[in-house]
């Protein structure tokens, strides 16, 4: 009796070699790493753009007030607590041409200092009664 041996040819094989698996992973860890880079930009720009977005919220309020109140103070610094954070509010009142009316600036930053997040100008009524 004669057995037959069938040995698989190389074609009926199939999967993938090491070298393609590792080709694969490469390329895999740089789509990755690009996707990490990218998503901690997005996050780091929504910080920076909540701070502004806040210091404008505070300029447009400080604006307001001055509105409804007497003669602004020519120049003037406060601090205060939003958002958990301490915020530096700089008034900056100056005399327009025409007597009647005040050139309000104001600038906000962080508590600590750093760069002006938003100015805000305004012109106020002049109040002489």
């Amino acid at each position: 009796m004669t057995a037959w041996v069938i040995r698989p040819s190389m074609k009926a094989e199939s999967g993938f070699t090491l070298l393609e698996v590792m080709i694969a992973l490469a390329i895999f860890a740089v789509l990755a790493a690009s996707v990490l880079s990218a998503s901690q930009f997005v996050v780091q720009q929504s910080g920076t753009l909540q701070e502004r977005l806040f210091a404008t919220w505070l300029a447009d309020n400080q604006l307001n007030e001055l509105r409804l109140q007497a003669p602004p103070a020519k120049g003037r610094q406060q601090s205060l607590r939003f958002d958990q954070r301490e915020w530096r509010l700089e008034q900056i009142v100056t005399q327009a041409s025409d007597p009647r009316l005040l050139k309000v600036e104001i600038v906000v930053r962080l508590g600590n200092g750093g760069p002006p997040l938003h100015h805000a100008s305004a012109w106020l009524r002049a109040r002489y009664e």
